[in-house]
C-alpha cells in the first residue's frame, strides 16, 4: 500500500510539472465560467412564456389568444389548466392566463365582470409589474373589439411559488460536466505517451505492478475532479451569487460518478492509439461533438428534433443533466436514475472494453 501511494505522489507531481496539463484540466474551466457568466448573467431582451387555459369557440377568449400572440416578447402555450401551472412552478412559463368557460351569450348576458384569473411567479417582479398589466390591456382590447361594452373581464393576479433559474445557473453546471469530460479523455492520453516511450513495457520487468501505475492515476483524476468542482462551485456562488440548492453529498457522489464514467472512456479510448498524437486526435472526434449537442451550453429543447437519438446516446448529457437537478434544481430532461443508470453503464462497458483490449507496449 506504500509504493501505491507514493505512485500516487509521483503521479500528481508529474501532472503538476505539466503546465498545458494543469491549464486544460483547471484553468480552461475557470475561463470559461468567467466568460459565459459575465456574458449570461446580464439579461439582453426578454420573452416570456405564456400559457393560455381556455376552451375553443369563445370568441372574446379567442380574441385574447389572439392577441397575447400579437405581443412580440410573449411566446404562447396553450394547455389544460394542471400543465399549464406545473410548468409555470417548474419555471417554465412566466404567467399562466385562466379564461371562463362561459358562452359569449352568457357574457353579455350579464352585468358582472367575468374573473380571469393569471397566475405568476411570486419571487419575480417583472411578472406582477409588467406582465399582469399587459394581460390587461389584451383583455380590454379583446372585448372592446368584440363587445364594445366598458368592462367585461376583471383579472385577479395569484402568485405561485416558482423557481428562478437564469442562464448563469444553467452554465454552471454545464461547465462542471464539461471539465469533468476534458479531465477523464485527455488525462488517460498519458498512458498512450507512457506505453509509446516504452515505459510501460520497462515497469514488467519491475517488481512493481503495471496495473497500479494506472490504478494511481485514477485516483489522482479524482481528486482532480474534487479540485475542479471546488473553484468552479466557488466562482459560480462568489462571483455569480449561484447557489447549490440540493445535498453536497449526492453533488459529490454525481461528481465522482462522472469524472469515473470518463476516466473510463478515456482509457478504453488510449487502449487503440498507438502514438499520443493519435490519441489526442481520436479523443477530439468523440470529445467535440459532445460539448455541443449534449446540452451542456444551452437547452437540448432547441436542438432540431433529428439529433435527439445522437443526444440521448451521449453521457455528457446525462452528467450535465444529473449535475443540474442537484445543484439548481432545474427542470430534469431525465430522471435521476437514469442519469445514474446510464452513467454507470458507460462506465462499466468501457472499462470493460479498455480491459479487453489493453496493450502494455
Amino acid at each position: 500500500m506504500r509504493t501505491f501511494w507514493q505512485l500516487v505522489l509521483a503521479n500528481a507531481r508529474d501532472i503538476a510539472r505539466d503546465k498545458m496539463s494543469l491549464f486544460w484540466f483547471l484553468l480552461f474551466p475557470v475561463l470559461f465560467i468567467l466568460l459565459f457568466g459575465f456574458i449570461f448573467s446580464n439579461e439582453g431582451t426578454p420573452t416570456y412564456d405564456v400559457g393560455i387555459v381556455y376552451e375553443s369557440g369563445n370568441p372574446l377568449t379567442e380574441g385574447l389568444v389572439k392577441g397575447a400572440g400579437a405581443v412580440p416578447v410573449f411566446k404562447i402555450h396553450v394547455g389544460d389548466r394542471g400543465s399549464e401551472i406545473q410548468a409555470l412552478r417548474k419555471g417554465k412559463r412566466s404567467v399562466v392566463v385562466e379564461a371562463p368557460s362561459q358562452s359569449f351569450a352568457a357574457m353579455t348576458g350579464s352585468g358582472d365582470p367575468l374573473k380571469v384569473h393569471v397566475y405568476y411567479n411570486e419571487t419575480e417582479p417583472t411578472a406582477r409589474q409588467v406582465l399582469v398589466p399587459v394581460v390587461e390591456q389584451i383583455l380590454n382590447e379583446a372585448e372592446r373589439q368584440i363587445t364594445g361594452r366598458p368592462k367585461v373581464f376583471d383579472v385577479v393576479a395569484e402568485p405561485v411559488q416558482s423557481m428562478d433559474l437564469r442562464m448563469v445557473d444553467f452554465l454552471l453546471s454545464g461547465i462542471l460536466a464539461m471539465a469533468l469530460m476534458q479531465l477523464g479523455l485527455f488525462g488517460a492520453m498519458r498512458a498512450v505517451s507512457l506505453r509509446e516511450r516504452k515505459v510501460l513495457k520497462s515497469l514488467g520487468a519491475t517488481p512493481l505492478r503495471r496495473g497500479l501505475l494506472l490504478v494511481s492515476e485514477v485516483v489522482v483524476r479524482m481528486g482532480m475532479a474534487l479540485i475542479q468542482t471546488f473553484l468552479i462551485v466557488l466562482i459560480g456562488y462568489v462571483v455569480f451569487h449561484v447557489k447549490i440548492l440540493g445535498s453536497w453529498l449526492v453533488l459529490l457522489g454525481a461528481v465522482l460518478l462522472g469524472a469515473l464514467t470518463f476516466v473510463s472512456m478515456g482509457y478504453m479510448l488510449a487502449a487503440f492509439p498507438r502514438t499520443e498524437e493519435a490519441g489526442i486526435g481520436l479523443v477530439q472526434v468523440v470529445q467535440f461533438p459532445m460539448m455541443f449537442l449534449s446540452g451542456i451550453f444551452f437547452p437540448v429543447e432547441i436542438m432540431p428534433s433529428f439529433l435527439r437519438p445522437v443526444v440521448n446516446a451521449m453521457p455528457l448529457s446525462y452528467l450535465a443533466d444529473l449535475l443540474r437537478q442537484i445543484m439548481v434544481a432545474a427542470p430534469p430532461e431525465y430522471s435521476m436514475a437514469t442519469d445514474i443508470a446510464v452513467l454507470g453503464g458507460w462506465a462499466v462497458v468501457s472499462f470493460l472494453v479498455a480491459a479487453r483490449f489493453w496493450r502494455w507496449e
